[in-house]
């Protein structure tokens, strides 16, 4: 059995909850989440990798047990969650470490590796996009807001924080939905159910764009320091294209990528396939 810990960081007054698991000293790996989750969606990876290297997987701000402070308090938006985020690495000493990102994680470890690229020893993107073929018509209702903040706008994009429509992130694309289970998004909608909530994650759609607008500067980071990069893909993400993973080779010729026929959230049903090629990605 593998023994993982839960922690809370205190991040200059930022309460950052974590995992962690496997032995320090060993190859540091960070996992960041996305969108509703948390690290609860590693749940069955670290146990498959925590023989082999330490790991850590916080629960960014806003989302699961970390600080979700008053929107007056703290702007929610990418530049500030990699900000918390970065001096979290910090703090526990995380100097160096491959990294896995996974939607929202993506724009946030890859604002870290383009502020620091001596940090970043490998990129494991799932579903993690920098790259605009990979965003699919999924996205209009969310542009559409990027163009005109308006009320209505704002409030048509509330349909994305229904149970419904995060049972949906987890089973669309799934050939077996009774393969998934209700553990994760169960958690993710009684998070999403606090007071606030959905007014953070209203604020954070506005805000994608700024991934997006930065774009270039990531692509700039990986032709420039060539980061070994495994892009394991659910193909059939209705939010993330496959040509968003397979667009990372344009970059990094040498980058690896797989894809799995499943949906958004692969590692629901594919952590034990993805498991084995991290770790025959990163032994190499």
């Amino acid at each position: 059995m593998t023994s993982i810990a839960y922690r809370h960081a205190d991040v200059d007054g930022f309460k950052v909850f974590y995992r962690e698991a496997g032995r320090k000293g060993a190859p540091k790996l960070l996992l960041l989440h996305g969108f509703p989750s948390s690290s609860h969606m590693f749940r069955d990876l670290i146990p498959k990798l925590a023989d082999r290297f330490h790991i850590v997987a916080p629960d960014l701000p806003g989302f699961g047990q970390s600080d979700m402070p008053n929107r007056d308090d703290f702007a929610y938006t990418f530049d500030n969650i990699a900000n918390v985020i970065e001096r979290f690495t910090e703090a526990i000493g995380f100097d160096r470490f491959a990294v896995y990102v996974f939607d929202y994680g993506a724009p946030t470890g890859f604002r870290l590796a383009i502020r620091h690229p001596e940090r970043i020893t490998a990129i494991i993107s799932q579903n993690g996009n920098a790259y605009e073929e990979g965003l699919s018509e999924g996205w209009n209702p969310i542009r559409a807001y990027w163009q005109d903040a308006s009320p209505s706008n704002r409030d048509a994009l509330r349909a994305l924080l229904t149970h419904e429509t995060t049972v949906w992130q987890y089973t669309h694309g799934v050939s077996d939905t009774a393969s998934v289970s209700p553990d994760g998004y169960s958690l993710d909608d009684f998070y999403l159910s606090r007071p606030g909530a959905h007014e953070v994650q209203l604020d954070l759609f506005r805000d994608y764009q700024s991934n997006v607008a930065l774009y270039p500067a990531f692509q700039q980071y990986f032709r420039t320091h060539q980061p070994p990069l495994l892009a394991v893909w659910g193909k059939n993400d209705p939010f993330f294209l496959p040509a968003g993973a397979e667009a990372f080779r344009r970059d990094v010729p040498g980058a690896v990528v797989r894809f799995f026929d499943t949906g958004h959230f692969a590692l629901e049903t594919h952590a034990t396939e993805i498991a084995a090629a991290i770790s025959d990605f990163l032994d190499h």
